[in-house]
C-alpha cells in the first residue's frame, strides 16, 4: 500500500473519496432524520397498537443510533469529516420530517416510506463506492439494506 499525498490512510485514492464522503454524508443526514421521525413516533404513538409498536419504535431507533455511528466512523477512516450539525442534515436529507404524528398506522407508514428511502440512497453509496474500490463503505451499506429489507416486509405485514 503506498502512503502518498495521493492516498487516504487506508490507500484509497482521495480524488474518488471526496465522492464517496460527500454521499455517507448525506446518508448520515437521512440517518439522523429518520432517527428523529422515529423517536417521535415512539413518544406519540397512541391507539390500540400503542403496546405493540412503542418498544418496535424503541427498538429500531436504537439500531439507528448504533449506525449513524458507523456511517460517521467510516466517514472519519476515508479521512472526510461527519456532519454533525442538525442545519447541515436539514439541507443534506432525503428524508422529510414527519411531525406531530400519533396513529399507529400512519407511523408505521412514515417507518416504511423511510426504510424505502434510505435503502435506495444506500444502493447509491454502494454503487459510487464499489466503483471507488471502496469494498468496506460498500459492505456496510449493503449489510444495512439487507436489514432492513427484511423491516420493510414486517412492518408492511402489520399493516396488511
Amino acid at each position: 500500500m503506498s502512503n502518498n499525498n495521493d492516498t487516504n490512510q487506508i490507500g484509497l485514492e482521495k480524488a474518488d473519496m471526496s465522492e464517496v464522503i460527500s454521499k455517507l454524508n448525506g446518508l448520515l443526514s437521512s440517518y439522523h432524520m429518520f432517527y428523529i421521525n422515529v423517536r417521535g413516533y415512539h413518544w406519540n404513538v397512541k391507539g390500540e397498537h400503542f403496546f405493540t409498536l412503542h418498544p418496535k419504535f424503541e427498538e429500531l431507533y436504537t439500531a439507528l443510533q448504533i449506525q449513524i455511528d458507523e456511517i460517521a466512523e467510516r466517514i472519519l477512516t476515508l479521512g472526510g469529516t461527519p456532519l454533525h450539525a442538525y442545519s447541515d442534515f436539514t439541507q443534506h436529507t432525503s428524508i422529510q420530517e414527519d411531525k406531530n404524528v400519533k396513529d399507529g398506522t400512519t407511523c408505521v407508514r412514515g417507518v416504511v416510506t423511510g426504510l424505502q428511502t434510505l435503502i435506495e440512497e444506500q444502493r447509491q453509496v454502494s454503487t459510487m463506492a464499489s466503483e471507488a474500490d471502496d469494498q468496506g463503505s460498500a459492505d456496510l451499506v449493503d449489510a444495512y439494506v439487507q436489514e432492513q429489507e427484511k423491516l420493510i416486509w414486517m412492518y408492511n405485514a402489520f399493516l396488511g
